[in-house]
């Protein structure tokens, strides 16, 4: 995967690829065909997916929820499935060390490690590179990554059996896609830091929602707002893939987690700083039973939510839901390609649009396409 204009990350084909490699690569790449929600799970909600249990819950390690961008669950999560030896290391995503604003994939197998990566990391990241290596070594790892990612791991596992005996824990967490890099550059813009001199880069986290912060390798500091850094810039520049995402929820996941944001009195949420809080769904079995044992070990604390109010913490992620057969629909009609997505109640979450809605964006979607044509 190589960066292309304006910043995002592009399949570049560096050597011949035989007929199995490109049989394995269309059936499991998240750009082709999108893992169905299929498995035990005793329900499934049209816009939140399979799910066990619903709560609102947060770490009991100050640290650990204080690193985390909202509660800290998904790295309380990883540290209990550790520290218990269901695994032996954790694949994750954390700074790239030359590139501060950038991403890298780290395998680590201590607290101190998988607690240094936590928090949002608002560009691309392409944390299945080294799979073949991980797969390769044995054990168990738990995998933590975009919804897009844990789709490909599931499907990789279809025709792969490594995957399933040695990723026995994969976690992900709601996505509102992948900015550009040009926007993180507006980002370090606006905070007056050029990228040679950032010695260290936060897009958010420690506290809730956090603060993007640059630090300059002679120690100056410059910080922006969530509310600023996503708002005003990186969620201008979501890349089209993403707004097209039938599962940004992480519904093949084992545990998927989120803000669980407080609304204000508009019914949106609100962004004020005040102590992390996570919004979490197990989607498996194993996924409830680490959640209920990482609840008994005293790791984390959890408030159980009943599923419709998901929607006034999240309310960006049901839009895009209900809304996506009508994208989908405009790429059909300018004859432009787009991932399979059966098995994850599309049409269904459809229903649940306004008329008008479906229209303005079906019509958006199909001058959008036109735009991309060379």
């Amino acid at each position: 995967m190589t960066s292309a204009p304006p910043g995002y990350s592009r399949p570049t084909i560096v050597g011949p690829v035989d007929g199995a490699a490109e049989k394995s690569i269309a059936a499991t790449c998240p750009g082709s065909v999108v893992a169905p929600w299929v498995g035990d799970a005793p329900a499934t909600h049209p816009y939140w997916g399979p799910h066990y249990r619903v709560a609102t819950g947060w770490a009991t390690d100050p640290e650990v929820r204080f690193k985390g961008s909202s509660g800290g669950a998904v790295t309380a999560l990883a540290l209990h499935a550790l520290a218990r030896g269901l695994v032996d290391r954790v694949v994750h995503v954390t700074a790239s060390a030359a590139d501060p604003a950038s991403n890298a994939i780290a395998v680590s197998t201590s607290a101190r490690d998988v607690i240094a990566g936590a928090g949002s990391r608002y560009v691309s990241s392409s944390p299945l590179v080294d799979i073949e290596r991980v797969l390769a070594d044995g054990g168990r790892a738990a995998f933590i990554g975009k919804p897009c990612d844990v789709s490909a791991l599931r499907l990789l596992a279809q025709s792969d059996a490594r995957v399933d005996a040695h990723v026995p824990l994969m976690l992900a967490f709601f996505c509102a896609g992948i900015p550009s890099r040009s926007a993180v550059g507006r980002v370090l813009g606006e905070l007056r830091v050029s990228e040679n001199e950032l010695a260290a880069f936060r897009y958010r986290g420690d506290g809730w929602p956090g603060k993007a912060r640059a630090v300059t390798h002679d120690g100056r500091i410059s910080e922006m707002t969530y509310a600023q850094s996503w708002g005003a810039h990186l969620s201008k520049e979501v890349q089209f893939r993403c707004k097209i995402c039938p599962d940004a929820v992480g519904g093949v996941a084992d545990i998927a987690c989120a803000d669980a944001w407080y609304g204000g009195e508009t019914g949106y949420p609100r962004f004020e700083e005040m102590d992390g809080r996570s919004l979490i769904v197990s989607r498996t079995a194993r996924g409830e039973a680490l959640l209920v044992d990482s609840e008994e070990k005293g790791d984390l604390i959890l408030e159980g939510l009943d599923i419709g109010q998901i929607e006034l913490m999240q309310p960006g992620q049901a839009r895009r839901k209900r809304l996506v057969r009508g994208r989908v629909a405009a790429l059909k009609a300018c004859l432009q390609p787009r991932p399979q997505m059966t098995g994850l109640l599309v049409e269904v979450a459809s229903r649940r649009a306004r008329p008008v809605e479906q229209i303005r964006n079906f019509l958006g979607s199909v001058r959008r396409s036109m735009e991309r044509r060379p």
